[in-house]
């Protein structure tokens, strides 16, 4: 059984829709919660006491990082640790490109990636002390594919897994696992683009018990899952093997005539960190080199 008994978790948006369920699923399974809402935290934390739980509200904007820090630090004089992060606070400003205000670019970008900084960071310290830590970054389909109209929103979920990947390097010798959540589900940003339908199978509670696995003691770590109307999957970029040109051969046309060989996904792998990349990169042009100088 997954519980969180002892454990102390902050989620963020947490008012309502998928937030919501986070920070009642946490704490049905025993965890404090800490509820983030600019709006409305309250009426979640009376729902998680009355059900026989420990909630406090937070009513921070995540981008203000001095109402960030100020919550975590009652949290921890009250409770004594913070153990778990879920970053899904998030606001749409849907524009095409062409007519977006750039007003409405760094809007977007502060609550989603800065705002998810704030969070995190605040967190950070008591997480590498104590030894043990959880943070979940809600990124999106719109990052990873692609939404037309949602360029800001999509920068800054994109955003999230870079920031997982190095957080997760970061993060192992402290047992900090990092993880992001691609999630569809109907809310109040996505109610208007949904048939009655999917809206009714889309259930934000469908999401939950994944974002439970990927914040509890025997999570994974750098993992991107999919998740929405019970169906759960994992997201990976991978790498193809590419091919090699001579140093000496180095044209643009030449890389053009390559193209099928360098898209062709047969072999692709995951790669784990940059240096993995930039040493396969050297070691295949020595070695091209090597080749090279033997038949001349």
């Amino acid at each position: 059984m997954i519980g969180f008994e002892g454990r102390v978790a902050i989620v963020t948006g947490a008012g309502a829709g998928i937030g919501r369920c986070h920070a009642l699923g946490l704490a049905a399974r025993g965890a404090k919660v800490i509820v983030n809402d600019f709006n409305d935290p309250d009426t979640v934390v009376a729902e998680i006491r009355d059900a026989g739980g420990q909630a406090m509200s937070c009513h921070a904007d995540v981008s203000d990082v001095a109402a960030v820090n100020a919550t975590m630090q009652r949290a921890v004089a009250e409770w004594g640790r913070i153990d778990i992060v879920v970053n899904n606070a998030g606001i749409l400003r849907d524009k095409t490109f062409a007519k977006m205000p750039l007003e409405d670019m760094r809007l977007v970008l502060d609550v989603h990636l800065i705002g998810s900084v704030n969070v995190t960071n605040s967190a950070w310290q008591h997480m590498r002390e104590q030894g043990y830590g959880r943070v979940l970054f809600t990124s999106s389909s719109s990052g990873l594919y692609g939404n037309f109209g949602q360029a800001n929103y999509g920068a800054a979920k994109a955003a999230m897994v870079g920031l997982m990947n190095v957080l997760h390097l970061e993060g192992e010798r402290y047992d900090i696992r990092v993880n992001c959540l691609a999630p569809t589900a109907t809310t109040q940003m996505t109610a208007d683009l949904l048939s009655p339908e999917a809206a009714e199978v889309l259930a934000p509670e469908t999401i939950t018990p994944g974002v439970l696995w990927l914040v509890s003691e025997d999570a994974p770590s750098k993992m991107i899952m999919g998740a929405g109307g019970g169906s759960f999957t994992e997201i990976r970029i991978t790498e193809t093997r590419g091919i090699t040109l001579p140093l000496d051969a180095l044209t643009p046309e030449a890389v053009a005539a390559a193209a099928a060989a360098i898209r062709n996904p047969e072999g692709a792998a995951p790669v784990h960190s940059a240096f993995e990349q930039t040493n396969t990169f050297a070691e295949r042009a020595i070695a091209m080199r090597a080749a090279r100088s033997k038949t001349a």
